[in-house]
């Protein structure tokens, strides 16, 4: 809405805004809120290059910023969670608003001394905000090559690198940028591109135009260069049917027309004279190649595009655990803000620990600690607010409950209060179908999960009252809200609204949600079962009670299981969140992904050296070419004065345990910028519907190895042939490859001997052992015990989006 607002705005106002800029440049005093203390009067202003926002006087001194690039939302008066905390005060609403930004969406703040100056930093920041959503990271790459010397790492321009602003970059100055740059180049070998491109009269400096020709010289891709080469017959550019060809050839793609080379010219080349003849030179082919189209991530995968019409069980589900937190579980705030963030991200299942709290008012916090409490009622307000907001998959509330009845009443109040229809299963026909509704049929619903701490008869007490009276789901709830009965929960018979709306289908709506501990165990007995189970009834895995730092444990186990909901949390950022980013990325980012069809259906040990018997092996070749503006370690001590990186590459395979592996490139001695390794790494893989592929770029160092970036992406959405690889949150940093992937045939041979009756998972002892040290386990073993049916939840999907106008479609890709 901003961008449509602002850009609405433009045509009639753009003198205005441009004063905005210029009040925002020259700064403002106003008051910034925090927690309860007495607000903080400071001084706020947008740097020169209105890239993001200052304030002083700060202890973070440099670090006092916030990117313009990073904020999420700009809201006008007094609606954050802090602002409520100064409920008593006098501010003027027309003076105060927020800015929402950062990875876990947290709130500055503000109150201006008049209405005026709150409006103009709040059209100023939308503004900024709608130029930057125009164009976002992978646009970036489109810019022409003669635009790269304003892209250079660490905001380095070539206005920041003329140390003494007379428009011209001396070889010393030059030299220095280069070092910021990551760059080693000989002494010598800069000398002679400086003095080639030093033309103008004024000898022994160069200006920005001839700093651009210099630039040009130095990042002429050599990779790039010789592929252009080889396809065009040695000429210094491609034609139309050489453009065919490395299409075809390399890329995989089918289909591919004059006319779409002929798009591919006129978007990207920049020298008239090829575009005249209908040409790509060098820097045409480089800026296709650093473009979304070479991009190594499979451009139908940005959407929905997985059957979305199967029951729920068959599904993987993006699941957060204590999503309120910020931090460890011990002392941390807890903030609404935080499902805001997590829902926005693509997470689908959130966890809500509520507690009773005062005025009679539940509470959301981690129970026995020092957390921070926040309101209920706020938390059920902003998932109805962001639930929906990406995409229209249903959302799961995962409610902990440890509250006494007259809170839980609460509770259900609230839940039907504010989330109405979008907890009103009512028009979901279930009678032509004894399985789970399908993620497309459950569209923009709330679905909740409760763990009844008080009430273990809670929910056969919700069973049998359903079952005597055939009514309705809102008859049933204002027969039994009426009559106040107390030997069920509130919360549950609300719970019971949403899930149990027919008799007969109680035994299979049923969700298991255990500890990482247990399954763990379970996977070292009966990993088979586990599996089977998890084809009839979804399963929540959640991280074990010792990770008080709000560590997160290890996922792709519990996914090669079939768990639908193995919970991360979410505010914790590191290699496990990196997997479950990727993991999700695959399906749109919905929320939603579709669990390989052996993990659905029939017998599936993904312990097994051969969990496949009788089908191909996969054979992926990846030739690990070139790096492009590797930055120097974030945490470097001596940051852009520290020396040149020795970058390596280090190719990782994800999946089932008979896949993953490991493997790395050589070292590449004093070069950040343009490293070249030109080394084929070669892995075989079982299973490739489940498995992703992590690129990491270390820094060697003699006494160890620093981290420069990563990229992890699922198998099946990596393109074939010539790709860029961009490291997660790196604007321009990457790693170019070829992808090439082979089937090898396997031994054919049936396997004998399986059993399809499902045994007791565990001993009678184990299962008492279990029982006490978790009773939500036990439902889980007497399902298989007792092969009944067994699951509880539902979910939707929308349809995905209709594609532009048709392009070539990639050949065989990975799959």
């Amino acid at each position: 809405t901003a961008d449509i607002c602002v850009c609405a705005f433009l045509p009639v106002a753009c003198l205005a805004v441009e004063r905005c800029m210029c009040t925002m440049q020259t700064g403002t005093q106003m008051t910034k809120l925090k927690g309860k203390k007495k607000g903080l009067v400071r001084f706020f202003y947008l740097d020169e290059h209105k890239s993001c926002i200052r304030w002083r006087p700060s202890r973070k001194h440099d670090k006092a910023k916030i990117t313009i690039d990073s904020i999420h939302e700009v809201c006008e008066g007094k609606k954050s969670e802090i602002f409520q905390r100064y409920a008593d005060s006098c501010f003027d609403p027309n003076c105060c608003f927020s800015i929402y930004h950062g990875d876990h969406v947290e709130s500055l703040d503000l109150v201006s001394t008049n209405g005026d100056e709150a409006r103009t930093w709040i059209t100023g920041l939308k503004y900024l905000m709608a130029g930057i959503s125009d164009e976002d990271s992978l646009a970036k790459r489109q810019r022409k090559r003669d635009q790269y010397p304003l892209l250079c790492h660490y905001g380095q321009t070539f206005s920041e690198a003329d140390k003494n602003g007379d428009g011209n970059l001396s070889l010393g100055e030059v030299l220095q940028l280069l070092h910021k740059l990551n760059v080693n180049l000989p002494r010598q070998k800069v000398r002679e591109m400086f003095k080639k491109a030093d033309t103008d009269d004024n000898q022994g400096s160069l200006a920005f135009e001839e700093f651009c020709t210099f630039y040009k010289m130095m990042s002429t891709r050599r990779g790039l260069y010789l592929i252009m080469l080889s396809y065009s017959n040695n000429k210094e550019f491609m034609d139309l049917n050489d453009l065919v060809r490395f299409m075809e050839n390399e890329q995989k793609m089918a289909g591919v027309t004059r006319e779409y080379c002929l798009e591919i010219v006129s978007q990207f080349e920049p020298c008239s004279q090829n575009l005249q003849n209908m040409v790509l030179g060098i820097d045409g082919f480089t800026n296709y190649m650093r473009s979304p189209a070479g991009d190594i991530f499979k451009p139908d995968h940005h959407r929905v595009h997985q059957d979305m019409t199967q029951p729920l069980c068959n599904y993987f589900i993006a699941s957060s655990h204590n999503t309120y937190l910020t931090g460890d579980q011990l002392l941390s705030e807890s903030r609404v803000d935080m499902y805001a963030y997590v829902l926005q991200a693509g997470c689908r299942c959130v966890e809500v620990d509520c507690w009773d709290g005062p005025d009679g008012e539940p509470i959301v916090h981690h129970g026995y600690t020092l957390t921070s409490k926040i309101l209920f009622k706020d938390v059920i307000e902003t998932v109805n607010k962001y639930a929906f907001t990406k995409n229209q998959y249903p959302v799961i509330l995962s409610i902990e409950n440890h509250c006494t009845v007259p809170q839980q009443k609460k509770m259900a109040e609230y839940l039907l209060e504010v989330l109405q229809d979008k907890v009103d299963l009512s028009t979901v026909n279930m009678n032509e179908f004894r399985k789970l509704p399908s993620p497309e049929l459950l569209k923009g619903k709330v679905l909740v999960k409760v763990k009844p701490y008080f009430f273990i008869n809670v929910l056969w007490g919700v069973v049998s009252i359903i079952k005597q009276n055939h009514f309705g789901f809102t008859q049933q709830w204002h027969k039994i809200f009426q009559h106040g009965s107390h030997s069920i929960s509130w919360l549950s018979v609300c719970l019971n609204l949403c899930v149990f709306w027919s008799a007969a289908y109680m035994t299979s709506w049923q969700v298991s949600s255990l500890n990482e501990s247990i399954v763990n165990q379970i996977m070292a007995l009966k990993p088979a079962q586990l599996v089977r189970l998890n084809q009839r009834q979804l399963l929540r895995v959640y991280p074990s009670n010792y990770r008080v730092d709000s560590s997160n444990f290890n996922p792709q186990p519990f996914w090669n299981a079939g768990c639908h909901m193995v919970a991360l949390n979410y505010q914790t950022e590191g290699r496990m969140l990196e997997l479950n980013r990727a993991k999700f990325s695959t399906n749109g980012n919905c929320g939603y992904l579709l669990k390989p069809r052996c993990m659905n259906k029939g017998f599936f040990n993904p312990t097994l050296e051969d969990p496949l018997p009788g089908q191909s092996k996969t054979q992926l070749v990846l030739k690990i070419i070139s790096g492009q503006q590797l930055p120097k370690p974030k945490d470097s001590m001596l940051g852009d004065r520290g020396e040149i990186i020795d970058p390596f590459v280090e190719v990782e395979i994800i999946g089932l345990p008979i896949d993953c592996c490991k493997q790395q490139t050589r070292v590449v001695d004093d070069n950040g910028f343009n490293p070249m390794w030109e080394e084929s790494l070669v892995f075989t893989l079982h299973m490739t519907q489940i498995a992703l592929v992590r690129f990491q770029v270390w820094d060697h160092d003699p006494i160890g190895q620093n981290f420069i970036g990563q990229r992890t992406i699922a198998f099946v959405s990596m393109m074939p042939g010539y790709r860029h690889v961009y490291l997660e949150g790196m604007e321009e940093a990457s790693i170019f490859v070829h992808v090439a992937v082979n089937d090898i045939t396997g031994k054919v041979g049936l396997s004998t001997g399986l059993s399809f009756a499902l045994p007791a998972l565990l001993s009678l002892k184990t299962k008492a052992w279990i029982f006490l040290t978790a009773m939500k386990a036990c439902l889980v073993f007497c399902h298989i015990a007792c092969t009944p049916n067994c699951i509880k939840t539902s979910e939707s999907a929308p349809t995905p989006a209709p594609s532009a106008a048709p392009v070539p479609t990639p050949g065989p890709a990975p799959s």
